[in-house]
């Protein structure tokens, strides 16, 4: 079933929005540094977005969106929160399940109180962390040198398009990190570094909807022990998962066995939407 993109206006700029053709409820899916919401190809052309509204946004600088009106606004955690709220609205999608992978699971936990009909969140490739945590919750890595380099050279380009999802490995991935605007990599993670935004730990040892948190097993970026080690109070089936022979991105790589998890949670949710 078709995939339609549309533009919408925001006080961001103008931002790309990407919908499936499911009529059930609203999923707001959101991409990772120097992605797009292409990547959730796989979720959109399968059962899920037949089934389930997926709404994916491309952020600010990144995709078919523009690059921010106001790059010191945008280019942060809480920024990119309130545009992804901002579009939200927009669509008059008053209640909505999250999925945040990377990048967008932290923007995904800063929306929890800025978007009041989050039904649920699942982050993936996410540790819950604020500034001082950072070297905690990921593993040290040269991928983490290029997520905040505003100039990538060709080889860094395929470097981090390889690096992120793994295999099996598109042109879309490469295409998405050689648009990306630079500056929103130095900015966002120069402050995240700085602990602009909420201490993400802190969000979800509070009062939260049901946040599922599913990693692969073999994540090359993220610490999963140290997650591990992280409070939840309101834990999807009161556990973390994982999924073996899998990377950072589980859900382009394992499709099949991500998919029905992301499934179930969405299934466990409906409820609250109706």
């Amino acid at each position: 079933m078709a995939t339609t993109i549309k533009t919408i206006e925001t006080s961001h700029g103008t931002l790309a929005v990407r919908e499936s053709a499911g009529t059930g409820m609203p999923v707001l899916m959101i991409h990772g540094n120097s992605s797009s919401g292409a990547v959730f190809r796989n979720q959109f052309d399968g059962r899920i977005g037949a089934t389930y509204h997926l709404i994916a946004v491309d952020l600010p600088g990144h995709g078919e969106s523009c690059d921010a009106v106001d790059p010191d606004r945008s280019y942060s955690m809480p920024g990119y929160a309130d545009a992804m709220t901002e579009v939200m609205n927009g669509l008059g999608v008053e209640k909505a399940a999250v999925f945040g992978w990377s990048l967008g699971g932290h923007i995904g936990l800063e929306m929890i109180d800025r978007y009041p009909g989050m039904l649920g969140l699942m982050i993936t490739g996410t540790p819950p962390v604020a500034g001082a945590d950072l070297d905690n919750g990921f593993k040290p890595s040269p991928h983490m040198g290029l997520a905040g380099k505003e100039t990538l050279t060709e080889e860094d380009i395929d470097a981090y398009a390889h690096s992120t999802c793994g295999e099996p490995y598109d042109q879309l991935l490469r295409n998405a990190v050689a648009r990306t605007d630079g500056r929103a990599r130095r900015l966002m993670l120069g402050k995240f570094a700085a602990g602009e935004g909420k201490d993400q730990s802190a969000i979800v040892a509070g009062k939260t909807p049901p946040i599922a948190v599913l990693n692969g097993a073999d994540e090359p970026f993220v610490n999963t022990d140290f997650v591990d080690t992280i409070a939840f109070s309101n834990l999807w089936e009161g556990k973390k998962h994982l999924i073996s022979n899998s990377g950072h991105a589980p859900f382009w790589d394992s499709p099949d066995r991500f998919d029905p998890i992301f499934e179930r949670f969405l299934k466990n949710l409906e409820p609250s939407w109706r």
